[in-house]
């Protein structure tokens, strides 16, 4: 019986910090790195989910400010309990996408919209001199069989976005429209030019973002 106690005991510690990783070990792995990262002046922040994370913002802009802060798999309670690190350098300007990982898992329209206003009101609280883009969130397609929960939340993705313009106005952000550079001319789904899975974005589709976003830089 003895042989089994250790074996029993780790397997029990693993349960134990697997229960406190509250949105999964790669965001902890991510988030921690972010924290020892140097603050520097002036810094252009990429925030968002793993269509943030996937590009390499820096190099695509080939400006040392940019600073991708983007975390796989992330929702806007993930974006608002890692605010500190972001906002703690006082960045020139922050661009925000996030949402999409909230609607897959079902998590009301109403409540996404509410936690990016929170965000982007406690980006403004603690860095007032901060310009903060939001970004709409992208449109998405279901032909290619993938990503489901995601791929079926048209209307909320569009009355979230229509949304998002009117915060915007009303807080003296920026509405940053990319949905309707990303969508078929004929429907709202994604543009098939741009994704291979019908929610991440090819190159092609970073360097269509990237002229959008290019004059607000």
């Amino acid at each position: 019986m003895k042989q089994f106690l250790p074996f029993f005991l780790l397997l029990l510690s693993s349960v134990s910090f697997a229960q406190t990783s509250k949105y999964g070990t790669f965001y902890d792995q991510r988030k921690s790195l972010f924290e020892i990262l140097p603050d520097t002046k002036n810094e252009i922040i990429f925030l968002g989910n793993s269509i943030t994370n996937f590009c390499e913002w820096g190099e695509l802009f080939q400006n040392p400010h940019v600073k991708n802060r983007g975390i796989s798999g992330d929702v806007t309670q993930g974006v608002l309990d890692r605010l500190d690190e972001v906002t703690r350098a006082k960045p020139a300007k922050v661009f925000l996408l996030i949402g999409i990982n909230d609607l897959s898992r079902n998590i009301p329209k109403d409540t996404v919209l509410l936690n990016i206003t929170k965000i982007a009101d406690n980006i403004h609280h603690a860095s007032p001199k901060t310009r903060i883009y939001l970004q709409s969130i992208l449109p998405v397609n279901d032909r290619f069989g993938l990503f489901p929960n995601h791929t079926n939340k048209t209307a909320e993705i569009k009355w979230i976005n229509e949304n998002l313009v009117s915060l915007c106005k009303d807080k003296g952000y920026t509405f940053v429209d990319l949905y309707s550079h990303f969508k078929n001319s004929n429907d709202d789904k994604m543009n098939p030019e741009y994704t291979n899975d019908g929610l991440h974005l090819l190159g092609k589709g970073y360097l269509l973002w990237a002229n959008i976003i290019k004059p607000l830089l």
